[in-house]
């Protein structure tokens, strides 16, 4: 899966630094600590009909993940909601869109490491694009396993939701190197953790079962999967499976805001024998998850 340039966002308006400016002109200093170490925390955000879906989970996130790495003078929760909702407006989006919000540490005094040169405040940089999601969710996904293994908190705790996207970065390229559209990332342990870009889900038997989100970002998504089967008293919960549970799943599918939820039709070769049951069951996540989407989105103020 490679996506591809879409003639819509040629001539889109980005946010950096308090001020909107076309793609083309959009700038930021050498000194920032997103380009001096990747220093940065941030959030994939969908906008469905007019409204921003979870905006306030992904600010939530937002934050947790800014206070976890000690950034200072963290603009208001109202400035980031303001410098987004007057950036949409500004482009005229109001539908089928994803945005990238980006906090970087902000401009450093001189290069280096160390956070104390930062005394400026962070930096805001909103990037919206006009982008269905990313995954084919009909046929669904070929995945492979990466030798690659998800990060754990006694090295680099993955529920910060940093740029420092290297681990993932990595098992992306065996994926595509060997032809297949993801990759699943394993715990030290050699359990499931996560795809590199999203979370997984497997329906075994009557359960839909997830990993514990001990090596994975525990995604908006795949909390919203876990809500609904618990709303709908789905039997649900969050397990170790190994690769032979993955393989002999009757339903393995990734969720993730980029991608919202995408069957996973072969894994390392061995195609994924869906049941009538899980079919079913997958449906009817799919049609409660577009059923949030009325109750948990934040109106987009209209012109």
């Amino acid at each position: 899966m490679l996506q591809q340039f879409n003639e819509r966002n040629r001539d889109i308006k980005v946010h950096v630094n308090g001020k909107i400016v076309h793609r083309d002109e959009a700038r930021i200093s050498v000194f920032d600590s997103v380009v001096q170490g990747g220093d940065a925390v941030w959030e994939g955000l969908r906008i469905y009909d007019g409204k921003v879906f979870c905006l306030d989970r992904h600010l939530d996130r937002l934050y947790a993940s800014a206070h976890a790495m000690l950034f200072q003078d963290v603009p208001p929760r109202e400035h980031i909601i303001g410098a987004l909702m007057d950036l949409l407006q500004a482009n005229d989006m109001y539908d089928d869109v994803h945005v990238r919000l980006t906090l970087t540490r902000g401009e450093k005094i001189t290069s280096g490491m160390d956070p104390r040169l930062n005394q400026s405040g962070p930096g805001l940089i909103i990037l919206p694009e006009w982008k269905p999601p990313v995954y084919d969710n009909k046929t669904g996904i070929s995945v492979i396993t990466s030798a690659i293994r998800r990060n754990n908190p006694q090295f680099l705790d993955s529920k910060i939701h940093h740029n420092n996207l290297i681990n993932n970065i990595l098992a992306k390229i065996q994926a595509n190197e060997a032809g297949a559209s993801a990759a699943l990332m394993l715990d030290e342990r050699g359990f499931a953790a996560e795809l590199n870009g999203t979370n997984v889900f497997v329906i075994r038997g009557e359960q839909v079962l997830t990993p514990y989100a001990h090596n994975c970002l525990p995604g908006i998504t795949r909390g919203l999967v876990l809500e609904i089967c618990q709303e709908q008293s789905w039997a649900h919960s969050q397990a170790d499976l190994s690769l032979t549970e993955m393989y002999t799943a009757d339903f393995a599918f990734g969720t993730g805001t980029m991608g919202e939820l995408t069957p996973i039709s072969k894994l390392d070769g061995r195609e994924i024998q869906v049941s009538a049951f899980a079919q079913m069951r997958f449906d009817e996540i799919c049609d409660a998850f577009v059923n949030k989407r009325d109750v948990l989105s934040t109106d987009i103020p209209r012109q």
